[in-house]
């Protein structure tokens, strides 16, 4: 952490690159536009990039030591859908693009991109008018099979939509419909996890015109398939020992999550995150005045845990700004954004959580990590009876 007082978060340049990022469509598979975006961000920071095949950015902030280095991780896709069918009548049926429910689709404004053209539409349930089918509309199951996507064309059949060059597979995006209000709050679909990128963009600024060095280098990666399930496996080439996702974080009943704050995810649905490194981001969070809170989060997955995944010996915590109705119509808040910007700026200049963590393994207890002293960790609740007593009794 640098002992001068911590700059301020460029508010103005953390919304207005949210802003344009909310009117680029990228569900997962369409994130070409979204990169290239991004990409010119970094450019114009001073901050050299690579990419990979598919289209991961992976950034390098670079320290005072080289090896072994950290990464923090965001994800460039979205939520969103393709179309499954070509109904006889000319309307669409979709497959959703990473898991959400149709519930948030129905009702929404929505661009069809086929191959050589974009077309506006609207996703409807089946039965659309109350006038036609009255309380029949309230009784219809929840189920992508019971939406169609009805296109702003001159479409009455299969043939008409072929003829448009319609074809199955095609990419639907779903409008984001961004407001900003005086309240601080930010409502938009596909925050997660462009809210995210925002904060990241604003804390590597805030770095690059501090002027301070890093202890180690650290490599900001963007990913473009989080939302099913891939994200950074093979996004590490470096020697890297932390990883810290950023993300997004569900404020409903049963979460301890806050759409004002930043949580600090102790485990999801891939199991727990790494005692230290989460701890770590505890006591800097402390040391910088940032009310953080804790949460687990039950039907979820990250970056982080695709990296672990795909067999990366790697520590993992994840951060994440306060989200209301995630993968619907979500609501963040400035203030979270804020603070996630200047954690993330205030462990970009810590310390490594462990020195040892250079060292390759070894066969020795000597620097491995100890989570609670010898006694405390042995005084547990679960009496083991003695040896000898054990060995009497089979006798």
């Amino acid at each position: 952490m640098p002992a001068q007082p911590m700059p301020a978060v460029d508010l103005d340049y953390l919304q207005r690159v949210l802003l344009e990022m909310l009117a680029i469509p990228s569900p997962t598979g369409f994130t070409d536009t979204l990169v290239r975006y991004v990409a010119e961000r970094l450019d114009e920071l001073g901050v050299p990039y690579e990419l990979t095949r598919r289209g991961t950015l992976r950034a390098t902030l670079k320290g005072r030591q080289a090896s072994p280095d950290r990464a923090i991780a965001v994800h460039l896709d979205t939520i969103g859908a393709c179309v499954r069918e070509i109904k006889a009548n000319g309307r669409l049926s979709l497959a959703p693009v990473g898991c959400w429910s149709s519930r948030f689709a129905e009702g929404s404004r929505v661009s069809l991109f086929t191959d050589h053209t974009v077309l506006r539409g609207s996703v409807l349930p089946l039965l659309a008018s109350g006038h036609a089918f009255n309380t029949q509309v309230d009784e219809l199951p929840v189920s992508w099979d019971n939406v169609e996507l009805r296109l702003d064309a001159n479409i009455d059949n299969a043939a008409d939509a072929a003829a448009l060059g319609i074809a199955v597979g095609d990419v639907v995006a779903f409008d984001p419909l961004p407001e900003f209000s005086d309240s601080g709050h930010i409502s938009s679909r596909h925050l997660d996890d462009k809210a995210g990128v925002a904060a990241l963009l604003a804390a590597i600024k805030m770095h690059q015109e501090s002027g301070l060095a890093l202890p180690i280098d650290c490599h900001p990666l963007f990913t473009v398939t989080e939302e099913i399930g891939s994200g950074a496996a093979g996004a590490l080439p470096w020697d890297v020992s932390e990883f810290v996702g950023i993300d997004i974080a569900p404020v409903a009943e049963g979460q301890n999550s806050a759409e004002r704050q930043v949580s600090i995810a102790m485990q999801d649905s891939g199991g727990p995150y790494d005692y230290h490194l989460s701890r770590h981001l505890l006591r800097l969070a402390e040391r910088s005045g940032l009310n953080v809170r804790r949460d687990v989060f039950r039907y979820y997955h990250s970056d982080a845990q695709s990296a672990v995944t795909a067999g990366h010996d790697i520590r993992t915590a994840l951060l994440a700004f306060g989200c209301d109705a995630t993968h619907g119509y979500e609501r963040t808040h400035i203030d979270s954004l804020r603070d996630l910007s200047q954690l993330l700026f205030a462990y970009l200049h810590s310390d490594p959580v462990f020195a040892s963590d250079a060292a390759p393994a070894e066969a020795s207890l000597a620097t491995f990590a100890q989570q609670l002293e010898g006694d405390a960790q042995m005084a547990n609740d679960t009496l083991v009876p003695p040896l000898t007593e054990v060995l009497g009794k089979q006798r």
